[in-house]
């Protein structure tokens, strides 16, 4: 009886893993996604050929916010400047990167209304994308018990009880969701 609790607090816990995984995937999307003010992390995934390896900017060169709208990267050595401009222009950020020589800008427009609504239609999109996702996660550890359960012919009750933890994890991560969604379509949407 130890191992089939074993394994349904495995299945359990591989399940949770999963959803965690899942959320944390949608808080680094949103992340890229700016609202009102820019976040020097929408550039710090950006990766750069350097001498053959592909390194994150981040790794590269310091990256501050000079105001609102201007990210300033400062990178350590001069030779990936011009690497690390091409990069940034082909990672579509929506503006170009400007370099003087030593220094990159990167100015972003100020967002108009129009753009503000696509940018909550693309949260929202993101968002559902990862509602499906767990709940993929959710029939697959379901399918797990039921393959359990016919090796080892659990009880009712254990077939039901493991079935509404793996509901109670889902709904609580889909709450957690709405929640993140919530407070970034109010951050996007904000003037």
């Amino acid at each position: 009886m130890d191992y089939l609790n074993d394994k349904l607090n495995l299945i359990l816990a591989s399940y949770e893993e999963k959803l965690n995984k899942r959320f944390d995937f949608l808080k680094n999307e949103f992340i890229a996604i700016r609202a009102g003010r820019v976040d020097t992390r929408i550039v710090e995934r950006v990766t750069v050929d350097y001498f053959g390896t592909m390194t994150p900017i981040k790794n590269l060169a310091n990256i501050s916010c000079a105001d609102a709208r201007t990210i300033v990267i400062n990178p350590w050595d001069a030779s990936v400047l011009s690497p690390m401009v091409k990069a940034l222009g082909a990672a579509n950020l929506g503006t170009a990167p400007v370099d003087d020589g030593r220094i990159i800008r990167m100015v972003f427009p100020q967002l108009t209304e129009e753009s503000r609504k696509d940018l909550v239609k693309k949260v929202r999109k993101i968002a559902e994308e990862s509602r499906v996702g767990m709940r993929n996660e959710r029939r697959d550890a379901l399918d797990q018990v039921k393959k359990t359960n016919n090796e080892t012919k659990l009880s009712e009750d254990d077939v039901k009880n493991i079935e509404s933890d793996i509901q109670k994890l889902l709904d609580d991560y889909i709450g957690n969701v709405d929640a993140v969604l919530a407070q970034k379509e109010k951050d996007i949407m904000t003037i």
